[in-house]
């Protein structure tokens, strides 16, 4: 059952003067919702569909939201945006925005790219490339971020490291090895 009127005729294009046809296409009349020509021929003389670039909308990141109401103990872990708006003990560590809202508190570690504070987090966070402390956040723990913004009236308890590049960790291990590269 075809939950669209199939339009059998071919949409004749409107008749134009000789000079807008060369600076415009020719428009023609189809109904929004009429079926594609590949789907009222007979597949067998149809070429196979390609991908479409359509695609690349599918890939938006998605934001997952801890309620203002829920208590959770685990760990979040993968893609996409991250909201907790209630009470989260564990570690988080996404590929992408981790928000804490005001009233909300975070116990535990956070890998994110970017961590905005409005309620509480006690815990390190390590690895961001943005870090805001809003004026009603609460930091109580290390932070190792790219930027620090901090609000007036927000409040932190804890050693800070921000605005450092890769370079700065020369000598440091880096998976299991110690980078000497730049030793003389």
């Amino acid at each position: 059952m075809a939950l669209w009127k199939e339009n059998t005729a071919k949409p004749t294009p409107a008749p134009m003067a000789p000079d807008a046809a060369r600076t415009e296409p020719a428009r023609t009349e189809t109904p929004r919702f009429a079926e594609p020509e590949a789907f009222t021929q007979s597949t067998a003389a149809t070429p196979a569909p390609t991908a479409a670039p359509v695609r690349a909308a599918s890939r938006e990141i998605k934001e997952s939201l801890i309620a203002a109401d829920l208590t959770i103990e685990g760990k979040i872990q993968g893609s996409g945006h991250v909201r907790i708006a209630g009470q989260f003990k564990g570690d988080v560590n996404v590929e992408g925005d981790l928000t804490i809202e005001k009233g909300a508190k975070l116990t535990g570690g956070v890998r994110a790219n970017k961590v905005t504070i409005a309620g509480e987090l006690e815990g390190n966070i390590e690895g961001a490339q943005r870090v805001e402390l809003l004026e009603s956040g609460v930091l109580t723990g290390d932070l190792k971020a790219g930027s620090l913004t901090v609000a007036a009236g927000s409040r932190m308890r804890g050693q800070m490291e921000f605005g450092w590049d890769d370079k700065a960790t020369v000598g440091k291990p880096t998976n299991g090895k110690t980078d000497t590269s730049l030793d003389s």
